[in-house]
């Protein structure tokens, strides 16, 4: 019979965040985890197989966090709902910034990179109604301005730059009315530019294969 439980899963996660969140991914070892949960490393392995295992349940709680940034942030109601979801993000750089690294910084050499649409299919509709477009040209819309918004994220992130929110919100609105101008004018050349679209999403796909 398996030893009993002395923490749960989520008292482990928890203590692995604040460690995370303290010390950076490297903070993250059996030892600390103990000492974090006041007891010795063996109680986390009744939970989990290794510390492999606690650190992907890590991760994933981080994400949750991030996700609450970028909900929070599009029900205050403050910027447009696309435009909030860009500051969300930059916020969660700024003040959660070993998550942000986490989740946006470690190195993914080895990992599998998969495309997945569902947790920005919102932003996804939000771009398609806007614009008129297909689902795979706002994919790609939101691809430019991600890399855009991430670039300043990971400024915040590294302590490099620490903007005012009203010029923030002031380049984040210039960076996507001049995108979308560029592509606005394409819109004469539609099926050229759809083209376009499905040959770089199929180059991208090949590459993260």
């Amino acid at each position: 019979m398996p030893p009993k439980a002395k923490f749960s899963r989520e008292e482990i996660v928890q203590a692995g965040l604040s460690l995370v969140r303290a010390q950076g991914m490297q903070g993250l070892t059996a030892r600390a985890l103990g000492a974090a949960l006041h007891s010795s490393a063996r109680p986390v392995f009744t939970v989990f197989r290794s510390m492999e295992e606690v650190a992907q349940a890590v991760i994933e709680s981080a994400n949750v966090v991030y996700q609450r940034y970028i909900k929070a942030e599009m029900a205050k109601g403050v910027y447009p709902p696309y435009k909030a979801s860009g500051m969300g993000y930059i916020h969660f750089a700024k003040e959660e910034r070993e998550l942000f690294r986490l989740l946006f910084m470690r190195d993914r050499t080895h990992e599998p990179i998969e495309e997945n649409r569902e947790e920005i299919r919102p932003l996804l509709e939000i771009l398609q109604q806007q614009m008129g477009v297909s689902e795979d040209l706002a994919y790609l819309f939101h691809l430019e301005m991600w890399i855009y918004v991430h670039g300043i994220a990971v400024m915040f992130a590294t302590g490099y730059l620490n903007l005012d929110e009203s010029f923030l919100s002031s380049v984040l609105t210039d960076a996507f009315e001049g995108l979308k101008a560029r592509w606005n004018q394409k819109k004469s050349k539609e099926e050229a530019q759809g083209g376009i679209a499905m040959d770089t999403l199929s180059r991208l796909r090949r590459e993260n294969a």
